[in-house]
Parts: C-alpha cells; structure tokens; sequence
C-alpha cells in the first residue's frame, strides 16, 4: 500500500489535518480555531486516535528563513533553530511550531518533515530577491525578498498545467493566491520569478487583517514623538488593518463586504482598494514575463468569490484579460473565461496539503 502521510497546515486562526494516500486524501480534520488551543488539541488527539498512525507526518512551515529553503526531515538540530525564526512570521510560527512539537511528542518514532511556503521562491532572481538596503545589512540579517504561499502555489502551477495541456515548465503565468493572507507570482517556465510578499506575510497587497505594502516613511512617523510604540504599531498592521481596517471594523470576509457594499461606503471601499491592489501586483509581475499564458485564481477568496475575481480582471485589459465570463463559481477547477479570450482567466480550488504530501515524500527519499 502507498504510504500515508498527515499532512498539517496551520493558518493563524485555523487548523486542517489530512491524511493524503497517494495523492488522495482519505481523511481530513478542518477546524477555525487557534492552532494550537485546547479544542484544537482535543480534536487533533481525537483525529489520531480515529484513524491511526501515518507512515510520515509533513508540516506546512510559513518562514524557512535562511534555515529551511526547501522541505527537510525535522532532527533536534533543527528544532532548536526554529525558535530565532519566529518573530519573521508572528502570527503563524509559534502555533505552528507549538505544533511541531506536538506531533513529535504523539509520534516520536514517526518522521517529520518541514515544508517551507518559502521554498518555491528561492530560486528568485537577484533583480527580484535584493532590497535597496546597505550590504552590510543585507548580509548580516539575510535580507532579501523570500515570498510565501509557495505550497499553494506549487499545486496551481500544476493544476494549471494540466487545465491547459501543457508541461508546467513552458508556462510562463501569474498566480494569485487571495485569502486571509494574499499575495501575487510571477512564474516563468516553471519557477518563480518574482512575487509581491517580501522579507515577511506582512508585505505585498492588503490582506483580511494585515495592511500589506505601506510607505515606510510613515511607520518611521508613527514610532516617532509617541504617537505609536512598537507594539501597538505591530498590532495595528498584523491585525487590524487590510480589508478590516479599511471597512472601519465591519468584517475582514470579502462575502459580508460584498453583501453590505451597496449600503456602507466603508464596505464599498476596502473592496475597491483591495482588487485596485492585486491589479497592481498582477501587473507588474507580468512585466517579469515575455507573454501571459493565463492569469490563475486560487485561496479561499480567489476560488470562492467571483465578485472578486470580475473586480481584478476588469482592470486588466492592457494585459489582454477580460472579466470572466461566468459570472458565479464552477464547481471544479477550470477556466472562468470565454473561449476565444486572448488570456485564459482560470480557478484552482486550494489544495496546499497535497503540495505538502508530496513534498514530504520527496525529501524522505532523498
């Protein structure tokens, strides 16, 4: 029988277990609470106790840092590193490696693997990786653009693949992944070439509660003359921003934005900067490209809110993109698009704990 491997993805907020059986999930637990809250652990111990013990445990890991660029068998070694990585992803790293530490203590003789967002990235060029920071810097802190979402990414390149008939390293697209957390890629025969999230999650276009790219001019402002300390400061830009700060506190779900539109300015608002700036993000990575063979929808908003995905696209005609063509959702992945438009618009349902799956497999062969 092929192997199992539990696959664990732990969000901020949300937690979702698998077992994925040669490609196949066979089992799956998917909860909206804190990783790594009593509840969680209680359904989690219960998820083990109910469908027995995997041959390989694969954890989704936001931030490899300069420690993990590409998915690795987890030793004691490697733990005790984990720990200088979290403040580079704070509202994901210490639940997942609460986790971590979780699964190990459940499964002591069972192997565990890393699997990086980061390590579809890593391969950027040195135009798209490198800040206008001082060398000194840069060397010392291992600044540079890391870009995440990569699992989930990993998974669309190849659905996409499939979708258009065509081996994933002749594609040249841009993949959007729009969720809580969002962000826009570039990829280029295969690889990424570049990406709008940068050092941390917190870069790149708005998200539900963090603000993305921000003059940071006007952070240095804040911290100055006590109008903000650091801490509030980070509270503000991880939690209260994006799509919720801009709805003055309404709701970071775009289906309650949508809903309350017509009615609330402040609804109508984050909805429109929100697509102006994935349009922005879409555009510029196709400039990274020598043709768009097809603009790529995935995350929970870009697969699950057409009202989105007509926003985005009907500010991209210059890149030949149309708005699509159905205006609801389709049940299965596939193309939102008219046939005879120049650039297919397509939605790929995420599945990042198949992208984890097979990167565990991967890196236990060797």
């Amino acid at each position: 029988m092929p192997p199992t491997v539990l696959t664990v993805v732990a969000g901020s907020s949300s937690l979702h277990l698998a077992h994925v059986r040669d490609g196949t999930v066979i089992h799956r637990l998917d909860r909206a609470d804190p990783p790594d809250s009593a509840a969680a652990t209680r359904e989690t111990d219960g998820f083990l106790a109910a469908h027995g013990r995997p041959d390989a445990v694969g954890h989704r890991l936001v931030h490899g840092g300069q420690l993990v660029v590409a998915p690795r068998v987890v030793d004691d070694a490697l733990r005790a590193g984990l720990d200088a990585l979290r403040d580079l992803a704070p509202l994901h790293l210490p639940p997942a490696l609460r986790l971590l530490d979780l699964f190990r203590e459940r499964l002591p003789d069972i192997p565990q693997v890393l699997c990086p967002d980061s390590a579809f990235h890593a391969g950027l060029p040195a135009q798209a990786a490198s800040y206008p920071l001082p060398a000194a810097w840069r060397r010392r802190w291992g600044l540079r653009r890391y870009g995440f979402h990569g699992l989930s990414y990993s998974y669309a390149l190849r659905r996409t693949a499939a979708l258009l008939g065509r081996p994933a390293g002749t594609l040249q697209v841009v993949l959007t992944h729009l969720g809580g957390g969002a962000s826009v890629c570039a990829v280029r025969d295969g690889r990424s070439v570049d990406t709008s999230m940068g050092f941390t999650p917190l870069d790149g276009v708005p998200m539900a509660k963090r603000s993305g790219a921000v003059d940071p001019g006007m952070l240095l402002w804040l911290l100055r003359d006590d109008r903000l300390s650091l801490d509030e400061l980070a509270e503000g830009l991880n939690r209260r921003s994006g799509l919720l700060g801009l709805s003055d506190g309404r709701s970071d779900d775009t289906r309650e934005l949508v809903a309350a539109a017509a009615e609330d300015p402040a609804a109508e608002l984050a909805l429109a900067v929100f697509a102006h700036r994935v349009r922005r993000e879409v555009a510029a990575a196709a400039t990274s490209l020598d043709r768009l063979d097809a603009l790529v929808f995935t995350g929970e908003i870009g697969w699950d809110q057409p009202e989105v995905r007509r926003d985005v696209c009907a500010g991209l005609s210059l890149l030949g993109v149309r708005p699509p063509a159905r205006a609801g959702n389709r049940p299965d992945d596939g193309a939102v698009s008219a046939p005879d438009d120049p650039v297919p618009v397509l939605v790929v349902e995420p599945r990042e704990e198949l992208a984890v799956a097979a990167d565990t497999l991967a890196a236990l062969a060797g």
